[in-house]
This record gives structure tokens, sequence and C-alpha cells, in this order.
């Protein structure tokens, strides 16, 4: 047998890459090569524009001339660190190197030794990761989970007044409807959103231990705390300004439980809209040269919602490991996060393929209001909660004296299947009054859905208030 050519070892990077590629811009190792440039780059010019050691600002032009290592990094950038870190068997120590050779190239060897002045290495690893974490998730992540939270929206809003039979414990219950249950699952996301939206990212900048060691010793008059805050919310991060050797990762760890939770949500809904799929509700609609099974012309398998289950549920398990793993490091620094962190793409790529899986399965489903209706004409039954909490109401206000209402209905409908007819009959000989029992009389499954429509449109107020928030 043949050996094969070298091959992905993930499908993420192999037969899902078209559905998450855009993550690779970020969590990978050239995105994370990129970031630690940037970082490096702009140390360098934070302590030129402050004049240390007898340094010169550098100039407007000077400073687009760096800038534009980080801005037009590409391949041939990626095969230099990956050659440099052959040599140095350390990554960060071969960014710095690369970096001085872009000095050189620029006329600017007089400022080689500010490169990585003062820096350990997780001083340029905590912010590139802070960096290339929120950039995926802000421009990538995000954007997809609220394209979904808009499609289950949108669907709420269509099905808003279809009403449905309720399953609790898997057993007939009191009606609603499809869209009322659907905005549910995107009130639940939209709160979510919230708070990973607010996630704050946090940056250290002290040094070998989190003391400023180093630098107080260089330059004994400079007020680093400032200066590492200044660095640090320069680059759009917020800053922590007692850690040891590495920032703490608790805003990580903060993140990742909060996309996990958005992950579980999503896989309820999964399930859920699989459910509704098997009970007919919901048709699913034909990929035109699709196949469903390979022996059964005629299956339809819901397989978006079933490959979104599985990549939320891989998503969770690494996310759940980096929040676990990252909030511990022996005494003042152990490199067990170093290997952890290398993984946070493959969390996120596995959530962003089930909300590609899932945005593109509530494309493919459509709504059998015929097969809603039967079911509750199906289910009468469910009105005796209505029944007797009616008669309860009579009681309390004197035009009843029926004992223990709901004993009655429980004799008349447990375990049962109570007709349309018999219901009608059961109503007219109770001892309520006229205008209960025509409320009564009148109703149906479909009808007994209460403001369930109307709640839908807590949709629309809970947006508002997201946006004044």
């Amino acid at each position: 047998m043949t050996s094969l050519p070298p091959q992905p070892l993930s499908p993420l990077d192999g037969r899902y890459r078209s559905a998450v590629g855009e993550l690779g811009e970020h969590l990978s190792e050239a995105g994370l090569n990129r970031a630690r440039v940037q970082v490096e780059v702009e140390w360098l010019i934070a302590q030129t524009d402050r004049g240390f050691f007898g340094s010169t600002p550098l100039s407007a032009e000077q400073k687009a001339r760096l800038r534009s290592i980080v801005a037009e990094f590409g391949q041939a950038d990626i095969d230099e660190l990956a050659s440099l870190e052959a040599t140095t068997r350390h990554d960060v120590k071969a960014v710095e190197y690369y970096v001085r050779r872009r000095l050189a190239d620029l006329g600017l060897d007089t400022i080689a030794e500010l490169t990585h002045f003062a820096c350990t290495s997780e001083d340029i690893n905590n912010l590139a990761y802070a960096i290339t974490v929120r950039d995926a998730v802000r421009d990538v992540w995000l954007p997809k989970y609220r394209g979904v939270i808009d499609a289950i929206a949108a669907l709420a809003r269509e099905h808003r007044d279809a009403p449905m039979l309720s399953r609790t414990h898997g057993q007939p219950a009191t009606p609603t409807t499809m869209g009322k249950e659907l905005a549910v699952f995107a009130h639940r996301l939209g709160r979510i959103s919230t708070q990973i939206e607010e996630t704050s990212y946090l940056g250290k900048f002290s040094g070998a231990t989190g003391t400023f060691a180093a630098h107080v010793v260089a330059a004994p008059d400079v007020a680093w705390p400032a200066v590492s805050r200044e660095f640090v919310e320069s680059l759009g991060l917020d800053w922590n300004p007692l850690t040891t050797q590495i920032e703490s990762h608790d805003w990580q760890a903060e993140l990742y439980a909060r996309i996990s939770h958005a992950n579980r949500v999503l896989h309820n809904l999964a399930t859920d809209i699989w459910t509704y799929i098997s009970l007919g509700y919901f048709r699913q609609i034909p990929a035109a040269g699709a196949t469903g099974s390979s022996t059964m012309p005629h299956k339809v398998n819901p397989i978006r919602f079933e490959n979104a289950e599985a990549n939320l549920e891989l998503s969770s398990a690494v996310l759940d490991s980096l929040a676990a793993t990252l909030v511990t490091s022996r005494l003042q620094r152990d490199l067990t996060d170093s290997s952890a962190q290398r993984n946070i793409g493959v969390g996120f790529g596995h959530s962003l393929l089930a909300l590609d899986n899932i945005r593109r399965g509530l494309d493919e489903i459509d709504l059998d209001r015929g097969v809603l209706a039967a079911d509750l004409d199906g289910n009468w039954e469910v009105l005796g909660e209505a029944i007797q909490t009616v008669i309860r109401a009579e009681v309390v206000a004197g035009r009843s004296t029926i004992a223990d209402p709901y004993a009655l209905l429980k004799e008349l409908t447990r375990g049962k299947r109570v007709g349309a007819a018999e219901l009608a009959a059961f109503v007219e000989g109770l001892e309520i009054g006229d205008a209960a029992k025509a409320r009564l009389l009148a109703l149906t499954p479909g009808g007994y859905t209460g403001i369930a429509s109307e709640l839908v449109d807590q949709l629309d107020a809970s947006h508002r208030a997201a946006v004044h928030r």
C-alpha cells in the first residue's frame, strides 16, 4: 500500500475548511505570529515615542513602514519565522529575531535593542492571544452567531400565530405556537450574545514575574505601571495590573464558558427542531441531487441539525477543558497553558461549523400547519386544564359549588382520549355561570394558546433594550 501525501488530521482543516476557514485569519499559528509581530512593533513605537534611553521618536513615515510589516504579513514571513524557530526552538524568540531583521531592512538598527525590551515571552503572547481571540470573536464568530439568532427570530415572527400542541415530559400539554417556542430560543441566545459582546479582553505587560523588576533597574524614574497600562490599552485591550509571569486567563475562562453556554442552547434548539421534523411539524425541503439514504430513496435526513449537535458537543468539550485548565498555573508560571491555548481555534471551529449547519438547516425546513392542526384536533383532553381552572374561578365567585374541580377533570381526562363532542357534553352539564360556560364551549385546542403570539413581540423589546444598554 502506498503512503498518502500529507493530509489534514482535523476535519476542520479538511472536509469542513470552507465553513470555518475565516477563523484561520486569527486563530492559527500564522495569525498568532502576526499578532506577536504587531505587539513587538507597537512596543518599539511606544518606547521611541517616549524617548526611552535617548531614542528619537520615529517619523510618521517610519511608523507606517514598521506597521506595514504587520499589514503585509504573508506566506514568505510565515516561512521565515518557521525557519528561525527551527533554530531558536522558541517561537517568541523567533519573532524577536524576525523583527530585528526588519529593522535592519528599514535602516532602524539604532533601536534594535528596544525590540522585546524588558519583556518576558508571555508579555508578548498574552497580548497576541487577546488580540487574536477578540478579533476572531468580533469579526467571525459573533456575526455567524447573530445570523442564526436573526434567522430564528424571523421564523418566530413568521409562525407566531401557528398553534401547536406542546409536549411536557413528551406528553400532550397546553398548546402554544411554534413562533413563541422559537422566540424562546432567540431570546436565550440573544442574552448570551450580549454577555459575549461585553467580554473584557485583558492583557498584562509587566515582566518575568509581574513585578517590573527589569524595567525599574533599567529606568528607575519611569512610571512603569502607567506605561504598561497605556500600552495595553493602546492595543484595544483592558489592563490587568496584578499577575504572575502570565496573565491569569480568567477572561478566557469567562468567554469560553459563555461560548459553551451558547453551544448548549444551540444544541437544545437542534434537538427540538430535529424532534419537530420527526413529528412532521416541519417538512424538509429536498436539495436537488442530494441523497438521504444509500438504500432508502424516500429519506430526507435532518443532517444539518445532527451535524450541529456533534460539533457543538465537541466545541464545548474543548472550550470547557480550556476554561478549566487555563485558570491554574503552578506558582508564578508553568507551561500547561501554552499547549492548551493552541487549541482555541479548534473549540471555536467546531462551534462555527455548527452555526453554519444550523443556519443552512433553518433555510431548508417548512412548517406544515396541517400536521399541527391535526395533532391539536386529536388531543382535546388538553383543555382539561382550562375547564378546571374556570370552574375554580366560578366557585370563588359564588357561581358554582363543585367540589375539587381538579379531581373532576382528572377523572374525565387522565390517560384518556376525550373528543370534542364528549368534552362539550361535559361542559354543558357543569354548574357554572353562563358566560363561563360559553367561553369553554367556544374553546378549541388550537385556540387555547393564551397570549403566545403576542409574546413574540418581546424579541423586539429585548433587542431595543440591548441596543440602548
